[in-house]
């Protein structure tokens, strides 16, 4: 598939879904924004993108915290959502603007901060999103970058990769930590640290907010059903669905 045919797919998939990802539980609350919000402290200057907006909650983490936010996504009915949420939240200094990650529409060297949360598996080229995220940020520039993880295993990454693409059609790829931290350092990052945790996924709200249909909605049911102990184990598969998943936060800079 090539990468104009993937931005067709996401745009399709998440732009009727946009009011559904701004009043996601999942996506707007958790440790890990307010993990976020601490590391801003002092960037009351700093110019932000956070790519691969979606329903626009790092940007709103992020809008008290630095001078401006720039929220980007491919999806126009979600940026028209995280706009008009900016407004009514009173945060003047939330603009958005459209595209894809492979290649960003801003100057080398325009932000301080470069965010992306729950969006990097859906690129089409995550090698490509990263080096354009390098390039964008001020050499010493800090970036957070929050995205689910493959847990490495065969067998899990199979299940995940699975349930993932027959939920949502416009998904790629969850990356293991190691190849996170592999392509970061491709592309150009220092690593200073990288945060695991763990993330319940309601079966019933998952299946809704995507409104994934119900032939694939029991074709994961019966998945889930049929796989081997270890992966019910380790995603805690619970008699209506519901599952953990595990979600990675790496905190990088681009060297001087």
């Amino acid at each position: 598939m090539s990468g104009s045919d993937q931005a067709r797919v996401v745009a399709a998939q998440f732009g009727p879904r946009a009011e559904a990802y701004l009043q996601s539980a999942v996506h707007a609350q958790g440790a890990d924004l307010a993990a976020f919000a601490g590391l801003l402290a002092g960037s009351e200057d700093a110019r932000l993108l956070d790519l691969g907006c979606g329903g626009g909650h790092m940007a709103f983490t992020a809008a008290p915290h630095v001078r401006e936010v720039v929220a980007y996504d491919l999806s126009r009915d979600m940026l028209a959502v995280v706009a008009r949420a900016a407004t009514e939240r009173g945060l003047g200094n939330v603009r958005t603007e459209q595209g894809g990650a492979e290649s960003l529409p801003f100057a080398d060297a325009s932000f301080d901060w470069v965010a992306s949360r729950f969006s990097a598996h859906h690129w089409s080229d995550w090698t490509a999103g990263l080096r354009e995220a390098r390039r964008v940020l001020k050499p010493g520039g800090r970036g957070v970058f929050i995205d689910v993880v493959s847990p490495g295993v065969p067998v899990l990454d199979t299940y995940i990769q699975s349930v993932e693409v027959l939920r949502d059609t416009s998904h790629v790829r969850d990356y293991a930590r190691a190849e996170w931290e592999a392509a970061l350092a491709a592309a150009g990052f220092i690593t200073q640290a990288t945060r695991m945790h763990r993330l319940r996924m309601e079966f019933a709200s998952w299946i809704a907010r995507m409104q994934t249909p119900a032939p694939l909605a029991t074709a994961i049911r019966a998945l889930q059903t049929a796989m081997a102990e270890p992966v019910q184990r380790h995603f805690a598969i619970e008699a209506d669905g519901s599952f953990m998943i595990d979600v990675a936060t790496f905190e990088v800079t681009r060297p001087l």
